[in-house]
């Protein structure tokens, strides 16, 4: 095992999605895949960063909404450098976070600090920023 390779996530409006995750969230499209019976689109590419990618795939018409009591999956956390900054950006181009904005961001119980949003399609996003005092910072430097 070496990694993450990617997230998909089928979308119901290709623009929408293309939108919030190239110019709000910064993420490059880098490639798409067509459907090898016709030619169709299919899938368009993302690049994370590495060798990480996030897949779009056309044709999402049934919704998914969400519940804490529901399994599968939950969320998507991306983490940014500088989490003030970010958050102003996504509220400057429109988009809204869960809670009050006034106490955005908020440092969460693993000393992180966080703002969730969904993405069009519903998909719970957290916005992350690591702190020192974390278990994940420990982690990463070796020091756990």
């Amino acid at each position: 095992m070496t990694g993450l390779a990617h997230l998909a996530i089928t979308v119901k409006d290709m623009e929408k999605s293309l939108d919030f995750y190239t110019r709000i969230l910064g993420f490059r499209k880098v490639f798409e895949i067509p459907k090898p019976q016709d030619g169709s689109p299919w899938i368009v590419y993302l690049h994370v960063g590495g060798r990480q990618f996030i897949e779009l795939f056309y044709g999402g018409t049934t919704d998914n909404p969400f519940t804490d009591e529901k399994r599968g999956f939950n969320h998507i956390c991306l983490e940014v450098d500088d989490i003030q900054e970010f958050t102003k950006k996504v509220l400057a181009a429109g988009y809204k976070f869960e809670g009050p904005t006034d106490v955005l961001p908020n440092q969460g119980c693993d000393f992180n600090w966080q703002a969730w949003m969904t993405d069009p399609d519903g998909i719970r996003v957290e916005l992350m920023q690591i702190d020192p005092k974390s278990p994940h910072y420990k982690v990463i430097e070796g020091k756990e």
